[in-house]
């Protein structure tokens, strides 16, 4: 079963907007709400349709209030006491079906993605569904205007192809193979103004003839509630007559609905997917079956990442899903293993530098694997700097995944709350790359920031540096860090060697300590660090 958000987010906010969340319960059927009867069941949307002002909304928020969710179409569902009384009844949530959405495509696309979510197998490649009719359009599209079609999403991937494609271009041959336009093609369209117009507006768009052969073309757009989200593409020798243009307009809507069932399946399948790897990463077992099939991990060993930006970028989970899922697609990883939990970012890669598999013929990673990680992020940082990745210890069967996961979460912590910099150049950092830091960031944690009271000269030199202002605990802090070498500690405090000798020749003064034993240097420098007194950065640690 889907929740209200989940749903609301398949269809996108061109859309759909949720106004008050409230409990977020799950969806499986849509109700017409009736004049004067008594609607909305446990797990039913129950759509508006015919509410148009404050009092018909509060009325049928009364009738309503098991329903698992109201959908009202602007402005009545913005509407203050309209929201209000959704607070306080804590009733179904408050959905916004956008202005100028027509209320029937509304109601087949959530029956659909109802549908989708309650037997996901259904309607993929090769069986009847979008895909399927996507094809079926293509194909009537070539029909009008008698000439190859392609259909493609914003991105320029191709979603179905029409079956007259004797009379294209070398640019289309290789579109239709690739699945994706070539980049010297969209270079091109680029340079015309192409994808600005189609972003910006509904009209045709007709393009001339280019280089390297490629024909001219009539493009369509295709958008829905002002959202662009795709195009149909026709290979034109001759001019097209204004009339089949306008019928080939007529196919946008259509192929729009096509578009947003497509987009609300793949957000379906994306979130049985999540749901599925959290359940492995926080239990430790592959769920078994269900709706959706069972997810597939890569070939062991496995490492948990936790991924982050610095400095710190968006808390919003969604986006940074979105930010990595469109990375892995652009570099080759086309079912990625990512979800969120509590609000981190994970993703399960194989171990592929560490007795993982390698490319073949030893070349380049495989998709989805340490080293292809470590490859993506050295290619994406040269323009997004502070992108990085941190990892567990491997995991070599899933029991293990939860304990990759508490690594990764800790290096995550310790690099966000800047205990733990980021080596020059490195974007990913492994756990044991850095064990000696985290170990040390663990005692320092435990000991806690008022173990000084334990006894001992810390508690000392501390109140005599309050009383007389002088710098005893940082000179000690700088001589354990540079045991044995003063030149390098007197560095460190900007001052001569001999200011430095007679400070400890003071400090021993006030306060004797014996620092020639390792155990009191070792217990002195973790309650130092307790205390905000923090190693020089790539300098000795304790």
């Amino acid at each position: 079963m889907i929740t209200v958000t989940d749903l609301v987010d398949a269809l996108g906010a061109g859309l759909l907007r949720t106004v008050v969340a409230a409990g977020n319960a799950g969806v499986h059927d849509v109700a017409l709400a009736e004049p004067g009867d008594t609607t909305g069941q446990p797990g039913e949307l129950v759509l508006g349709v015919g509410v148009a002002d404050r009092a018909g909304a509060l009325a049928l928020l009364e009738r309503t209030a098991p329903a698992a969710g109201l959908v009202l179409k602007g402005p009545v569902a913005r509407d203050p006491q309209v929201t209000h009384a959704v607070r306080t009844l804590a009733g179904p949530a408050l959905v916004e079906l956008r202005p100028h959405t027509s209320w029937a495509h509304v109601v087949w696309l959530l029956r659909g993605v109802i549908d989708r979510a309650a037997a996901p197998a259904a309607g993929t490649l090769g069986t009847p569904g979008a895909h399927s009719d996507l094809f079926a359009l293509a194909d009537a599209a070539a029909e009008i205007i008698d000439a190859p079609v392609t259909v493609e999403d914003a991105q320029s991937r191709v979603l179905a192809y029409s079956a007259r494609q004797d009379s294209t271009d070398p640019a289309r041959v290789s579109t239709i193979v690739g699945r994706r336009v070539p980049a010297e093609t969209l270079t091109h369209f680029r340079a015309t103004g192409v994808f600005r117009r189609l972003a910006r507006s509904s009209d045709p768009i007709r393009t001339p003839a280019g280089p390297d052969g490629i024909l001219p073309r009539l493009i369509i757009p295709v958008r829905a509630g002002g959202e662009w989200l795709g195009s149909i593409w026709a290979v034109v020798r001759s001019p097209v007559p204004e009339e089949r243009i306008r019928e080939l307009s007529a196919v946008a809507p259509v192929l729009a609905l096509h578009l947003l069932r497509l987009r609300a399946e793949a957000g379906i399948a994306r979130r049985v997917s999540a749901g599925q790897l959290r359940a492995a990463l926080r239990e430790g077992t592959v769920p078994d079956g269900g709706p959706g099939g069972t997810i597939t991990l890569p070939d062991g060993p496995l490492r948990v990442v936790a991924f982050g930006s610095s400095p710190r970028g968006t808390d919003d989970v969604r986006r940074q899903m979105d930010l990595w899922e469109s990375v892995a697609h652009r570099f080759g990883w086309h079912r990625p293993l990512l979800a969120d939990l509590d609000g981190l970012l994970c993703g399960v890669v194989a171990d592929a530098g560490r007795g993982g598999r390698r490319g073949a013929a030893g070349g380049r990673a495989e998709a989805g694997g340490v080293d292809w990680l470590r490859h993506v992020l050295a290619e994406t940082r040269s323009h997004e700097a502070g992108l990085y990745a941190v990892a567990g210890r491997p995991a070599r069967a899933p029991e293990e995944l939860p304990r990759s996961l508490a690594e990764a979460a800790e290096l995550h912590r310790l690099v966000g709350a800047g205990r733990l910099p980021l080596p020059p150049g490195a974007g990913i950092v492994l756990m044991e790359e850095v064990w000696d830091a985290v170990v040390v960031e663990r005692a320092r944690t435990a000991v806690g920031g008022d173990t000084w009271r334990l006894g001992g000269p810390l508690a000392v030199l501390r109140a005599h540096d309050e009383e007389h202002g002088t710098p005893y605990v940082t000179t000690l802090a700088a001589w354990i860090d540079h045991y044995g070498d003063p030149q390098a500690a007197a560095r460190h405090l900007r001052i001569h060697a001999n200011t430095l000798r007679y400070r400890l020749r003071k400090l021993e003064e006030t306060a004797p300590l014996d620092l020639a034993s390792p155990r009191l240097r070792l217990a002195l420098r973790l309650q130092l660090l307790a205390l905000g007194e923090t190693p020089p950065p790539g300098g000795p640690r304790p």
